[in-house]
């Protein structure tokens, strides 16, 4: 009977170690996870702010731009950067194409002519 006592201490003394190897692993994780979210979180800080207007550029840096956008506009392509609000209006002014989705000349309250 003592033997068998001795062989559950054991065993619970092993089952001990492996939790408290589990709780070592998850908090490390924990501490991964609240790392990886505070510099998601700086990022976003240190991030600029979006552009107001963006002028779209075509294929090459030799082509005219393509689209006037507003800032937030789904539609913008890659080749986008952002312009002030008076290039914006200079640049339609100018005939480049207002985005049909974003609609900047009515943002701008632009009207040709």
């Amino acid at each position: 009977m003592n033997d068998s006592v001795s062989q559950r201490l054991a065993q619970l003394r092993f089952l001990e170690r492996v939790q408290v190897g589990d709780l070592a692993r998850t908090r490390h994780w924990i501490a991964e996870e609240e790392r990886r979210k505070a510099e998601q979180q700086r990022g976003a800080l240190a991030r600029p702010p979006a552009p107001d207007w963006l002028l779209e550029h075509g294929l090459n840096g030799h082509s005219p731009p393509v689209y006037v956008h507003v800032g937030t506009c789904w539609n913008a392509g890659k080749r986008s950067k952002g312009i002030s609000q008076d290039a914006a209006r200079r640049a339609l002014a100018e005939g480049v194409t207002a985005c049909p989705q974003c609609r900047p000349d009515t943002a701008l309250g632009y009207v040709e002519g």
